[in-house]
């Protein structure tokens, strides 16, 4: 029996290569990996699933519609799982264009390939398709010290980052309400956990400290994050692609709200235990505060009782556990992070995955 195709786009990515070993060990989705490989596309991070006869790998720019025509007509897909975007607030600020681009322009060439596709099924395949986006708590701005983004949270995004992502899922919506394409959106907190591109704040962390250089907090450490186990993350993006209803929203949160300065902290604590300095200082002494960033969004939180209530879904890990599995994966995969800070992952392909492009 053949096994139905999902498309997960970005899957090279952070979140959507947690999200394939996932669907690789524990579901019987055929995945067909679409990814441009930009800067933060690793597919060592995908290695342990490299060769399973259910993962194919495509090298695709979102915004190449001919390309995702071409490839939709070979795969025949059940669904598509969205999660390609350019995605750091910091680069967004010194260069929004690749933003606009990726995050907008990918989406509408994406969300019409999709529709084109969907319209050309017979009544039964179409009744079964549906198109997941998955965005980001930072299209709802900044909260105050009390409340928690909800579903109907309006948009304020304060970045070019966030603004990119709240034009996409404007666009996801629009193309249900108008076309009556089978939609549902995802919109989660800060991700955290193995195969973390070391641009973002824990991976950062964990290579400068043990690397002994300075840890730098914008700033006073005072910004406040909803932390999600991207583990966690995959497991309700499952339940949401296979169970959610058509056409609504999910805010996934991981209930651990902590300061920036307390995930240092809590890091230079966990380090201290599990990889000592050998001059035996400890690690909280390297860190340093630098100038805050521009419209550094104080406090974002997550209510995801609506998750909870509908789909049974609920956080496996809480931030200790979590981190402390974070700062261990690291520590054990010296090799992947050094491959990572030389570039040198980006010739992975060529000299191993050549042959399944």
């Amino acid at each position: 029996m053949a096994h139905p195709t999902l498309f997960i786009t970005g899957g090279a990515g952070f979140i959507g290569s947690a999200l394939i070993r996932l669907l690789i060990a524990e579901s019987d989705w055929r995945i067909v990996n679409i990814d441009k490989l930009t800067y933060a596309g690793n597919l060592e991070s995908l290695s342990s699933v490299a060769n399973d006869p259910r993962y194919v790998f495509r090298q695709i720019d979102i915004c190449d519609r001919p390309a995702l025509d071409a490839l939709f007509a070979e795969f025949q897909p059940t669904g598509v799982i969205h999660l390609a975007a350019e995605s750091h607030v910091d680069r967004s600020i010194h260069g929004p264009g690749d933003f606009i681009q990726t995050n907008i322009t990918g989406t509408f060439a994406l969300l019409e390939a999709a529709r084109g596709y969907w319209m050309s099924l017979d009544d039964t395949a179409k009744a079964g398709f549906r198109f997941h986006h998955v965005s980001t708590d930072e299209v709802y701005g900044s909260l105050g010290d009390t409340g928690l983004f909800t579903e109907t949270t309006a948009y304020q995004p304060n970045s070019p980052y966030s603004a990119s992502k709240a034009a996409s899922d404007h666009l996801v919506r629009a193309w249900h309400h108008t076309y009556g394409f089978p939609v549902v959106t995802t919109n989660c907190s800060n991700n955290y956990g193995p195969c973390q591109f070391p641009e973002k704040l824990i991976p950062l962390m964990i290579h400068n400290a043990v690397s002994g250089k300075p840890l730098p907090i914008y700033g006073k450490g005072d910004n406040i994050r909803d932390w999600l186990y991207v583990d966690d993350h995959a497991r309700a993006l499952r339940l949401v692609f296979e169970q959610g209803k058509l056409g609504e929203v999910y805010n996934i949160g991981g209930h651990n709200e902590k300061t920036n300065l307390e995930v240092v902290d809590t890091l230079c604590a966990l380090l201290d235990e599990l990889k000592p300095r050998a001059d035996g200082k400890p690690y909280r002494e390297l860190k340093t505060y630098v100038a805050d960033r521009p419209g550094h969004d104080k406090r974002y939180a997550i209510d995801a009782t609506k998750i909870g209530a509908e789909l049974a879904w609920t956080p496996q890990e809480n931030f200790e556990t979590g981190l402390r599995k974070t700062v261990q994966w690291y520590l054990d995969n010296t090799e992947w992070v050094a491959h990572v800070v030389s570039g040198e992952y980006r010739n992975w392909m060529d000299t191993n995955y050549g042959a399944r492009t």
